[in-house]
């Protein structure tokens, strides 16, 4: 594997929620290849190794994409939508962690091909345990195709 690989690719505006997502991943060991940007656009970017990030690889895959709905630019139904679409990157695990419960986001975002759907619990304890486990998940426990 290459060194210099994203193994997360943390995609939230909110400084408080990506800051406990962060410190709960530290906590557990598995932040240590984490990249944290701050809207659709940004994320999009990464992925596609555009703009910011055009000297990137492509082919250095993150090993999952924690992803929020509500964000400026491109929310992210629509940055599922374009991973999801291209055959380069549908394989990318997806996870929208978001505190949104409706019913369409959820919907919408399994039609799309998301890998699972979490609902951000309100207090810290509960939040820490859920990106822990999600992150050991994702990055341990699951078999990737890449």
């Amino acid at each position: 594997m290459n060194d210099n690989r994203v193994e997360i690719l943390l995609v939230e505006d909110n400084p408080h929620d990506a800051e406990m997502t962060i410190r709960a991943l530290r906590k557990a060991n598995l932040a240590n290849r984490l990249i944290h940007v701050k809207d659709g656009a940004e994320a999009l970017d990464f992925v596609f190794s555009r703009g910011t990030f055009s000297e990137r690889s492509m082919h250095d895959k993150p090993k999952v994409i924690l992803l929020d709905i509500k964000m400026p630019k491109v929310d992210g139904i629509e940055v599922l939508r374009q991973i999801k679409a291209d055959e380069n990157t549908r394989t990318i695990p997806v996870v929208i962690m978001t505190s949104s419960k409706e019913e369409q986001d959820i919907i919408t975002s399994y039609d799309l091909g998301v890998n699972s759907y979490v609902v951000k619990p309100v207090d810290f304890e509960g939040f820490a345990k859920a990106v822990s486990e999600l992150g050991f998940y994702w990055l341990i426990t699951n078999q990737s195709p890449d």
